[in-house]
């Protein structure tokens, strides 16, 4: 029987990860695809994004880059002169948000997925315990799969899914153990590439996740 062409979109960090092995348990053949967009962290993902894309066998791997939201600026993830948030999360937009990131990232992989004949699209948003980014909801991404499949030839029939969508961080954290995702080798920090800062939203969120899951985080944290 031949396998299910999937897209999976990996960042590097864990809950792309966990998506991603997800896909490869359904038994999916994976087309793996990375964004390099001038974040922070750019490299640190970029190398946790190939270790990633041959755990889950990925039979071949997209890395691209997409240098014009440095431009852009508007997110302290690709803008220098905003400060990463370290107080904890706040209510509403953080400014870590970067500008329609998810829509372009699904564009892209849709045309990926055209390109190979792929019937699904694998993305590891989550809506209940994010960090407040309005392209990370659930109606969003429906309302992309219905633009996506609109825009593309008849007989290309996207699904986008979504996996993680209504989990939270202490469930991601359990199910990526229960699955083997190798969360060594997943990285989650804003701002730092050597050690994690511990401090940004993000980091927060991870070791909220490991505390209440009552296990050890395995990536090295700043002090």
């Amino acid at each position: 029987m031949k396998k299910e062409k999937a897209v999976c979109i990996i960042s590097g960090g864990m809950d792309s990860a966990l998506s991603a092995k997800i896909a490869q348990k359904e038994g999916c053949e994976i087309i793996a695809l990375h964004f390099n967009y001038a974040q922070r962290t750019q490299t640190k993902e970029l190398e946790c994004f190939r270790y990633i894309a041959r755990d889950v066998d990925a039979v071949c791997s997209y890395e691209i880059d997409l240098d014009f939201f440095k431009q852009i600026g508007a997110s302290a993830l690709t803008d220098n002169d905003i400060a990463v948030p370290t107080g904890g999360l706040e209510e509403g937009v953080p400014v870590t948000y970067v500008p329609f990131r998810n829509g372009i990232f699904l564009s892209i992989a849709a045309a990926i997925a055209e390109k190979h004949g792929a019937t699904a699209l694998f993305i590891g948003v989550v809506e209940e315990d994010s960090s407040g980014y309005p392209d990370c909801t659930e109606a969003y991404i429906e309302q992309m799969q219905k633009a996506i499949n609109l825009g593309t030839k008849k007989e290309t029939n996207l699904e986008i899914k979504m996996p993680l969508v209504r989990l939270n961080k202490t469930q991601i954290v359990q199910k990526a153990l229960n699955l083997g995702v190798p969360l060594e080798h997943t990285w989650s920090c804003y701002q730092s590439e050597e050690k994690a800062c511990g401090v940004c939203d993000s980091c927060r969120l991870r070791l909220r996740g490991f505390k209440n899951a009552g296990v050890s985080d395995p990536v090295a944290y700043q002090g």
